[in-house]
């Protein structure tokens, strides 16, 4: 069985970073997904402290959950339950782990679209989905045959089942964002592994 906790390396730094990064929060009751498509032309490891991250980059995987500043206490105190439930078991994994990924697509004429996220598994000439909902991104892996424009047609036809599992993932990122104890945000941990990657 494939452990969760190496996804999950990074979230705690996550949350470290996270004053230095736009609040982004997943989706929550009425905000659309929206899902682009498109090549990745260039990946990079940028350190999230140094101030790499490109100005209008989306933020997605663990680095778009959680900001703490100017939130309230209950939610710092929530984002830190986030933080410890993968920190309390990956701690000697994710000390001084300030890394992300920084990934360039090529989303054809809309131009280029760059996503800084934990995710790393991604290479250059993946064809990937973005999936934006609210102010986070999710890259998802997907066939060649979606950044092919002679299937733009079989693309939109296909786009509600594509939108229903980029929901699954943000419904997974809400609930992770929303948790009040460990158990709850280990579960809802486990969920994004399982529906927000390839």
């Amino acid at each position: 069985m494939k452990s969760i906790f190496p996804r999950l390396a990074l979230l705690l730094p996550a949350f470290l970073v996270s004053a230095t990064l736009a609040p982004a929060w997943a989706q929550r009751a009425g905000q659309s997904v929206s899902i682009q498509y498109g090549l990745v032309t260039g990946s990079k490891q940028v350190d999230l402290k140094s101030g790499a991250v490109p100005a209008g980059a989306l933020v997605g995987g663990a680095l778009g959950l959680a900001s703490g500043s100017g939130k309230s206490s209950s939610k710092k105190a929530r984002n830190t339950i986030i933080g410890g439930v993968a920190g309390a078991a990956i701690a000697s994994a994710a000390q001084g782990s300030q890394k992300g990924m920084l990934y360039e697509v090529n989303v054809g004429p809309a131009g280029l679209v760059q996503v800084v996220t934990d995710q790393r598994e991604i290479r250059p000439g993946d064809c990937v989905a973005i999936e934006k909902s609210g102010d986070t991104a999710n890259l998802r892996r997907v066939s060649i045959d979606y950044c092919d424009s002679a299937n733009t047609a079989a693309v939109k036809a296909v786009e509600p089942e594509a939108r229903k599992d980029a929901e699954e993932c943000a419904a997974a990122k809400q609930q992770l964002v929303d948790a009040t104890t460990t158990a709850a945000a280990d579960l809802a941990g486990r969920k994004i592994a399982l529906l927000c990657n390839d």
